[in-house]
C-alpha cells in the first residue's frame, strides 16, 4: 500500500510540474479528466471493496448457517431480511459489485488492455467473476447481462443459470489473458505492487480462476446434469497447498486500512460462536465424537479429547471453558463467567487489540477468500457422490489435514495443538482408515470448521443444497447436530431463508417493476428456493 501511496504523490507531482493548463489540455470531458488511470491505482481500492463486502454480509449470513449468533438472541438474529428492507445494512456486496467495483473495475480491464498489462485484464475478469459467484450464492436472481448499461434507467433480473454461465465465460477469459505472453510482465506491469492477494502472481490466480470454476460447478448437484468429474479436474488445477491461500492482506493501522472483523472496527461486538460449532470441536457432536478419546484431553481433566482446533479458532468463558449460544436464546442461559468471551478475548463487547488473538479476529491479520482446504473437501464430496470412495477418501483426508496446518499458525499454545493433533488424526472416527466409513457427514461438517468465519456464502449454499436436511432423520442428516429455530420467524411461513433481497436504495426505491416480476414484495421472498439447490 505505502507504494500505491508512493505512486499518487509521483503522479501528483508530475500533474504539478507540468501546470493546469498542460493538465486541462488532455481533457475534453468538462467534468473531469477522461484520460484512463493505469490499472495499478484501481485494483487495491477493488480488492479491498470486495473482501469488506463478503465479511460485511458475511455478519448476517453466519446466524442463517449458526457460524455467530447475536448475544441477545432471536430478537436481532432471526428477523432478517423477513420484510422489504428499509435501509441497506445488509447489501454491502451488492453496493460493492455494482458500484465500488462496478465501472472502476471495467475501467481497469480496460486500461489493462490498451497498456498491453494483460494481467490486469485476466485478473479483472476473476474478480468480477468471484463478484457475481458471491452475489448470486447471496442474493439468487441479480442483474448481469444489463448491469453496466449506462443508457438504461431500469434493470431487467436474470436467473441464476445465466449468471452460472457469465461466470465460466470470465474465469476462462481470465485464463487466456493470464497466460498471454505478450505485453508487459507483472514485474513492469504494477501487478506485483498493486495485487493485495498474490502480489502479482499469474499462477496461483490461474489456480483461483480454477478454484472457483470447481466451486461455481459443484454448486450443481441436485442438478442432473452436474459432472462430478469435471468438479475434480478443476480441484487438481486450483489451489495445491495452503500456500496457495488467497489472503487479502490489511495494514490495520486506522479503521479505513482495518480487517473488517478486527476489534478496531467494532463490527463484530456482540457476536458470540454458537453450540453448533463449539459441538463440532469439543467431541460432542454425534458425528465428530470418539468414545475412545473420552477423558484423555491434556488441558481439561476427565474431558473428550477436544480438537486440536478450538483454542485457535474459538473463545473461552472467563471460566476457561469453551461454550456456544443458541440463536433463539443468546447470552441470557449463562452465569457471567460462563458466557464465552467475544472473538477478541474480551468479556465485554469493546476492545481495540485482541486479548489474546482468536483466529484471523485482528486489525492486521490477513483474510481468506479461498483455500486449499475448502477446495480438497469440495473433492472428496464430488468423489463421494460419483462412487470414487478411495479418492474421497484420500480428498478428506488433505482437507482435514490442510486446515489443521491452516489453523495452528493461530494456536496460543502450539504444542499443545501438536498433542492434542496426534490423537485426533489417530482416531478411526476422525480419520477412517476404510473408505468404506467415510460419511457424506463427515466431509460437510469438517468442510464447515475448515470455512467457519470466513467461507459463509459458501456454507450457507451447502446448506441450502442439502436443504436445512429439513425433511430427513437424524440418523440421515448431512448436519447432524444442526437445527433451525423453532419457531422461525412468522413470515417465513415455516420456511428457512433460501435468499436476501435486492439492495434498498437501488432496487426497492428505483427498479421497482423489476421486483415485482420476482414477487420480491412478498412478505416470504427471502424464503424463495435458489434454482441452484433445486432438483432438475
Amino acid at each position: 500500500m505505502k507504494k500505491i501511496r508512493n505512486i499518487c504523490l509521483i503522479l501528483a507531482g508530475v500533474f504539478t510540474l507540468a501546470g493546469c493548463e498542460d493538465y486541462l489540455d488532455v481533457n475534453t470531458n468538462p467534468n473531469g479528466p477522461d484520460a484512463l488511470l493505469q490499472p495499478e491505482l484501481f485494483l487495491p481500492q477493488i480488492q479491498s471493496e470486495l473482501a469488506v463486502a463478503v465479511q460485511w454480509d458475511g455478519r448476517f449470513t453466519g446466524f442463517y448457517t449458526q457460524n455467530w449468533a447475536y448475544t441477545s438472541g432471536a430478537s436481532y438474529s432471526l428477523n432478517l431480511h423477513a420484510n422489504p428492507p428499509n435501509s441497506d445494512f445488509y447489501a454491502q456486496l451488492w453496493r460493492a459489485v455494482y458500484w465500488s467495483m462496478g465501472y472502476n473495475l471495467s475501467d481497469m480491464i480496460e486500461s489493462g488492455e490498451r497498456n498491453e498489462k494483460y494481467d490486469f485484464v485476466g485478473v479483472g475478469h476473476i474478480l468480477r467473476a468471484y463478484g457475481w459467484q458471491m452475489l448470486t450464492d447471496y442474493h439468487g436472481p441479480v442483474i448481469v447481462t444489463q448491469a453496466f448499461d449506462a443508457d438504461r434507467r431500469v434493470f431487467d433480473y436474470d436467473e441464476q443459470e445465466v449468471v452460472y454461465a457469465e461466470i465460466e465465460r470470465l474465469l476462462l477469459l481470465g485464463i487466456e489473458n493470464l497466460e498471454r505472453t505478450d505485453g508487459l510482465s507483472p514485474e513492469d506491469s504494477g501487478l506485483m505492487e498493486a495485487d493485495l492477494i498474490y502480489n502479482g502472481d499469474r499462477e496461483k490466480w490461474k489456480r483461483f480462476a480454477y478454484g472457483l470454476l470447481a466451486i461455481s460447478k459443484h454448486r450443481l448437484t441436485n442438478k442432473s446434469f452436474y459432472d462430478a468429474q469435471e468438479v475434480i479436474g478443476y480441484v487438481d488445477q486450483a489451489l495445491q497447498s495452503n500456500a496457495d491461500n488467497a489472503m487479502i492482506r490489511f495494514e490495520g493501522t486506522v479503521s479505513a486500512n482495518t480487517n473488517f472483523f478486527g476489534p478496531l472496527r467494532g463490527n463484530i461486538n456482540f457476536y458470540r460462536q454458537t453450540k453448533f460449532i463449539v459441538g463440532l470441536l469439543d467431541g460432542t457432536n454425534p458425528e465428530l465424537t470418539d468414545p475412545a478419546l473420552e477423558g484423555v484431553d491434556p488441558v481439561f481433566e476427565g474431558q473428550h479429547l477436544k480438537d486440536p482446533r478450538l483454542a485457535a479458532m474459538l473463545a473461552p468463558a472467563p471460566d476457561g471453558e469453551y461454550r456456544g449460544i443458541s440463536p433463539e436464546i443468546g447470552i441470557s442461559e449463562y452465569a457471567a463467567e460462563q458466557v464465552p468471551n467475544n472473538l477478541w478475548g474480551n468479556t465485554g463487547s469493546l476492545n481495540t487489540t485482541p486479548n489474546p488473538q482468536i483466529y484471523f479476529f485482528n486489525n492486521s491479520e490477513r483474510f481468506p477468500l479461498m483455500t486449499y482446504s475448502q477446495l480438497q473437501f469440495i473433492k472428496s464430496e464430488a468423489a463421494l457422490l460419483s462412487g470414487q470412495k478411495e479418492l474421497a477418501l484420500t480428498a478428506y483426508k488433505e482437507g482435514v489435514e490442510g486446515h489443521l496446518d491452516f489453523a495452528r499458525q493461530y494456536a496460543p499454545d502450539p504444542a499443545t495443538y501438536d498433542q492434542r493433533r496426534v490423537l485426533y488424526e489417530a482416531s478411526e472416527e476422525y480419520f477412517p482408515s476404510s473408505a468404506e466409513d467415510l460419511t457424506l457427514s463427515k466431509i460437510m461438517l469438517q468442510k464447515y470448521i475448515a470455512t467457519w468465519g470466513w467461507g459463509f456464502f459458501e456454507t450457507w449454499s451447502d446448506m441450502r443444497r442439502y436443504h436445512y436436511d429439513k425433511d430427513v432423520s437424524d440418523e440421515e442428516a448431512v448436519y447432524k447436530g444442526f437445527s433451525l429455530p423453532d419457531p422461525l420467524y412468522v413470515d417465513n411461513n415455516g420456511e428457512p431463508a433460501y435468499r436476501a433481497r435486492p439492495r434498498f436504495n437501488s432496487e426497492y426505491m428505483w427498479n421497482q417493476a423489476a421486483l415485482r416480476e420476482l414477487n420480491a414484495f412478498e412478505l416470504d421472498y427471502h424464503t424463495y428456493e435458489t434454482w441452484f439447490s433445486k432438483p432438475e
